[in-house]
């Protein structure tokens, strides 16, 4: 058994297709648009297969994302070594996103970072 994809609302629907496609190399498909109720949808692609939903539609509950809080906290995205989590955190970091941890070794072996990501999502980044 896999997961299939993981789906997330988000209010700017080609803001966040946009920062997953220039980042993380991500494919996306040509959306979708039900125009009874206003929802739309892009599927990200990524080069494994992993695939991420991201969704729009009137109306939506925002919340604060608080960093500690409870349900999905981040988004992990293995790139390979630690010098490429160095070298996009720090491309990250210089396009203006708030990075909260790392690089750094955490204390159960990962070399990672975290950013802030658009809308206030957490993407963290490791090898």
């Amino acid at each position: 058994m896999k997961i299939e994809h993981i789906a997330m609302y988000v209010n700017n629907l080609e803001n966040v297709k946009n920062f997953f496609v220039n980042y993380f190399n991500a494919s996306a498909n040509n959306g979708y648009h039900n125009r009874t109720t206003s929802f739309r949808s892009y599927f990200l692609t990524f080069t494994n297969g992993a695939r991420l939903e991201i969704m729009s539609r009137p109306q939506m509950d925002d919340n604060e994302k608080t960093v500690a809080r409870t349900g999905y906290i981040h988004l992990a995205f293995s790139v390979g070594s630690k010098e490429q989590v160095d070298a996009l955190t720090a491309r990250l970091q210089k396009d203006g996103y708030e990075v909260i941890s790392g690089p750094r070794t955490t204390g159960d072996g990962y070399y990672e970072s975290c950013i802030i990501g658009p809308e206030g999502n957490q993407i963290e980044i490791t090898v």
